[in-house]
Order: C-alpha cells, then sequence, then structure tokens
C-alpha cells in the first residue's frame, strides 16, 4: 500500500487522531516505532520512515514504542487499501493466526501459491503472512502484559507463543526489556477475580455508542443478551467452555471497555477479536463519511448522527436464525420467540443478572421439534435446515474466502432469499459493502418503488453500502418512534394465493 509522506508528515507533526493506527513512524535514532498520536518529541523528519503496517515497521528494524503502544492503537480493517485476496487473508490470520498449516495451508485456502501470497504481502503492507501474524501475536501478549495480571505462563499461552522460552526470546528481542519489567513500567492492573479481564479496545472517533447499544437492545435475546444501564453483556460458548462478556463506553479516551469472564486464557484473543469486530472498532469513519455526504439524505442523516457503526453478531449462526425467525413478524415477537428457543433448547448459564442461557448450537435446533415456541412451520423448517448444513460443515461462518459463494450456498436453503443474505453479510461477515436491495425500509426513505432503482442509487454509496442501510435505517426507526405509523402492513394479501410475506425490514430483525 502506497503511503503518501507528505499526508503523513502532516499528520505525525499535527498528531491527528484521525489517522491513528493507519500508519506508523520509525523513528532512526531511538530504533522505535510509534503510533502518529505519540506524545514523544517530535523527530525531524529526515529521521523518520513511514509504514503501513506495524508488521513492516518491525520487518525493517525497529521495535514498537513504550510510550505510545502501538498495540493499542484503533484496528484498521482488514479490506482497506488492499488487494481482495490480501483482504480475506487477513481475516483468516485475525480468525486462527498461521497454525492452521501455515502460509502454505493459508495459500491453499485463497487458491494461489504461497510465493506469490508473500509478494501479494509485501506489495500491499511491507511484511509476509508470518511477519504480519507474529506481530499481532506479541501486540496481544504486550496487552495482556499490560492490562492484566496473568501469570507470564500464561500470557505466554494466551497469545500463542507455546512454550515461555519463545515468548520470554520473543519480548527481549523486541522490547530490550524482560516481560516483568515491562510489567513494572506500566500502571499495575487492578486486582481481578479468578477469569476475570479487563481490556480498552480502541477506535477512531466519533463513534455513536448510543446508536450500536439502541441497535443491539431491540434485537437482545432475552436470557442470552442484555442491554441496560449504558453496558451490552452477553453469554458465549467456546470450545465447550462457559462465559460472559460485558461492553461500555470508557471515560475520556476513545474506546470501549471490555470486561470477559471466561476460564481459558488461551481463548482471550479470539474473544477480543470477535469483540473488535462486533462492535466495529476499525472502521475508519471519515472515509465512509466521505462517500455518503455525497447524497443529500444521506448527507443529513450523517451530520445529525456522526459515527454511526454497522454491529457485527458474535455468532454467525446464532443471527441467521435470529434473522430467520424475524421475517414477517415485527422485532418484539421474534425476540420474544428467540428468547423462547433459547431457554428451552439452550443449556442454562449461571451468569450475571438477565443471562440465563446459552443460545442452542446447530447440533441441537438440526433435529429440535421448534413448533412450541410460535413458529411456523416454514420457519421451522428453515432453521432445521440451516442447523443440518452447518452440522454437515457445507455452510460456515467462519473462515469464508469468496463472500459471493457462501451467500449463494446460503440462498440455496428454502425460506432464505437476497435479503436475509445480505443481512448476514452485513452483521456476521462484516461486508462493509453488503446491501439488502430489496428493504422496503430503504425504498420507502428513499421514495422509491422498486429494488433496481435503489440498486442503481446505492452505486454511488460503494464500498460502503453497508453504512448507508445503517444510515436510512436509523432515520426510518427514528420516524416509527416519533409517533408515525409503519409505513406498509405486515402483509400483503394476494389476489389469487393465500397471504405471503412481504420484503423483509430493519424492523423485524
Amino acid at each position: 500500500m502506497t503511503l503518501d509522506w507528505q499526508v503523513c508528515s502532516r499528520a505525525r507533526l499535527s498528531r491527528d487522531a484521525r489517522f491513528d493506527g493507519k500508519f506508523f513512524i520509525g523513528v532512526k535514532g531511538s530504533g522505535v516505532y510509534c503510533r502518529p498520536i505519540c506524545p514523544a518529541p517530535t523527530a525531524k523528519e529526515k529521521n523518520v520512515r513511514y509504514f503501513s503496517t506495524a508488521a513492516a515497521a518491525a520487518e525493517a528494524g525497529f521495535r514498537p514504542c513504550l510510550r505510545c503502544r502501538p498495540e493499542a492503537s484503533p484496528a484498521t480493517p482488514a479490506w482497506c487499501g488492499t488487494s481482495n485476496t490480501v483482504s480475506r487473508a487477513l481475516r483468516l490470520i485475525g480468525e486462527t493466526g498461521l497454525e492452521d498449516g501455515g502460509v502454505e495451508a493459508l495459500a491453499e485456502r485463497l487458491g494461489i501459491g504461497s510465493r506469490h501470497l508473500r509478494r501479494l504481502f509485501l506489495k500491499h503492507l511491507g511484511a509476509t503472512p508470518t511477519a504480519v501474524a507474529h506481530t499481532r501475536r506479541l501486540h496481544f501478549a504486550k496487552k495482556l502484559i499490560d492490562e492484566t495480571n496473568l501469570p507470564m505462563s500464561q500470557v505466554a499461552i494466551a497469545s500463542g507463543f507455546g512454550c515461555v522460552r519463545r515468548f520470554n526470546a520473543a519480548i527481549q528481542k523486541t522490547y530490550k526489556r524482560t516481560p516483568t519489567r515491562i510489567r513494572r513500567l506500566v500502571r499495575p492492573a487492578a486486582s481481578q477475580p479468578e477469569n476475570e479481564y479487563l481490556f480498552l479496545l480502541r477506535f477512531r472517533a466519533p463513534y455513536h455508542w448510543n446508536g450500536m447499544l439502541a441497535f443491539l437492545a431491540k434485537r437482545a435475546i432475552p436470557g442470552v443478551e442484555a442491554v441496560e444501564q449504558g453496558t451490552y453483556r452477553r453469554s458465549i460458548c467456546l470450545n465447550g467452555r462457559y462465559g460472559y462478556f460485558e461492553v461500555s463506553l470508557a471515560e475520556q479516551i476513545d474506546a470501549l471497555a471490555v470486561r470477559i469472564q471466561f476460564p481459558d486464557p488461551c481463548s482471550l484473543f479470539f474473544i477480543v477479536e470477535r469483540i473488535r469486530a462486533m462492535f466495529d472498532l476499525g472502521a475508519d469513519w471519515v472515509d465512509i463519511a466521505r462517500t455518503l455526504k455525497s447524497h443529500p439524505l444521506l448527507a443529513e442523516r450523517v451530520r445529525s448522527a456522526p459515527g454511526l457503526r454497522v454491529p457485527g453478531c458474535w455468532d454467525g449462526f446464532e443471527l441467521a436464525t435470529r434473522a430467520i425467525v424475524g421475517q414477517v413478524i415485527s422485532v418484539v415477537n421474534a425476540t420474544a420467540i428467540a428468547g423462547r428457543i433459547a431457554k428451552k433448547f439452550g443449556k442454562p448459564f449461571a451468569g450475571p443478572a438477565k443471562l440465563t442461557h446459552l443460545f442452542p448450537a446447530p447440533e441441537v435446533l438440526a433435529s429440535a421439534d421448534l413448533s412450541a415456541v410460535g413458529l411456523t412451520k416454514a420457519r421451522e423448517q428453515t432453521i432445521r435446515t440451516l442447523a443440518r448444513a452447518v452440522c454437515d460443515g457445507r455452510i460456515r461462518f467462519e473462515g469464508i474466502v469468496e463472500t459471493d459463494n457462501f451467500l449463494a450456498r446460503l440462498c440455496e436453503i428454502s425460506g432464505i432469499g437476497a435479503w436475509t443474505a445480505q443481512y448476514v453479510a452485513m452483521r456476521a461477515l462484516g461486508e462493509p459493502d453488503a446491501f439488502p436491495a430489496g428493504d422496503w425500509g430503504l425504498l420507502r426513505a428513499l421514495n422509491l418503488t422498486n429494488s433496481r432503482e435503489l440498486e442503481r442509487r446505492s452505486e454511488a454509496w460503494r464500498p460502503w453500502r453497508a453504512y448507508a442501510t445503517m444510515y436510512l435505517w436509523n432515520g426510518f426507526s427514528e420516524r416509527k418512534i416519533n409517533g408515525n405509523k409503519p409505513l406498509v402492513p405486515e402483509t400483503t394479501r394476494h389476489p389469487l394465493k393465500k397471504t405471503v410475506p412481504i420484503t423483509s425490514s430493519p424492523a423485524n430483525m
């Protein structure tokens, strides 16, 4: 990825927080690499180098700055400024590192040779896949050292080093200090109950936290999720272990405060990365707003609600099931049914207030009798078919390489159409350009009558159509909240057939 050194220089000299995480600064004299907002005395231009990624700076021989902590910078979306192949590879590295066979296995999944993949990474990121994975692992280890009281042996395992010796050697080589000495340099983490961890996850302002919370609150599955007093909380199951996490807005800094209660520290990296994606912390709102403001209606909404993000999800199967449940009925009824599914088929969970169950796994719903929870026969069959497809490995919500192929397989299931597939792409896959063109709420928001015209207009919003959708839905919801009646009835009558569902809307999901 080519950097404009003049832009980088201006951002560095002004310490512009909008560029935090977008590039890193290597300082030749000290041998460290910093974030653009580093409070250290400003180096002369001739003594600095600019890198598009932390891994590229590390490959060039610079070590992370202990003052500005590059590992704490906001994430950069995997699809920002790279080729499609590299962006897909970054997503896979974010999910599993390179633990499933190394670079060769990663390249095979992408359908290219390992040498070509390395060339692409060097061209777009300035570092090899191995270096990118190593830097991510090293940064997470530093975060655990700084922000938790985990023993160093557990830090080594949780950050993916495998053994304490390799962990100690990597930290010593990179930071020129032992892990124990680094922990003494930072403010000691407050004592926490066993298996409880606190993290601060940064984002680039603005961030519309109230909008995110309002969206999740309306769709929170009773017993599994809860939103109250500015905090989102949910139960989780991972590798047969149970726990929960809660997220709130941190005070005074641009970050979310995350508290995780989970018995296996080896899962912390995956949990933290999933939370980052769920709350869309890597989004660059400035770039998104620049595109969306080209449309007059969107420009007004962007100005009135800056920093609106696309809410993700914890589990793709759970989200797809919830979307199927919500087809054609109100959001209140859909939420109630989802709660009954969790209570009847999910495992009991002894969590904090209002977290009583884990959402049922695909293996459970594949043969479940869902008629008792209030679902129609058609919806019941669709959920069972989806669950069986997940159990058989025909549908996977992780490690997606080709989004179009995934959506095509999803739409092969009777009862799942383009709307549901695009909704899943938005929230489960984090596709920034996913767009449910048949949504009647979007059509009404723009005073249109057909999806073809909506598709045509949406071309100007690429590659941020998912964010345009959120802004249009947000305005539509405000109109309903302000007392307006729903714009169309829940169902529409066909003159020759039984009642048939209309195209879905945000209120149902």
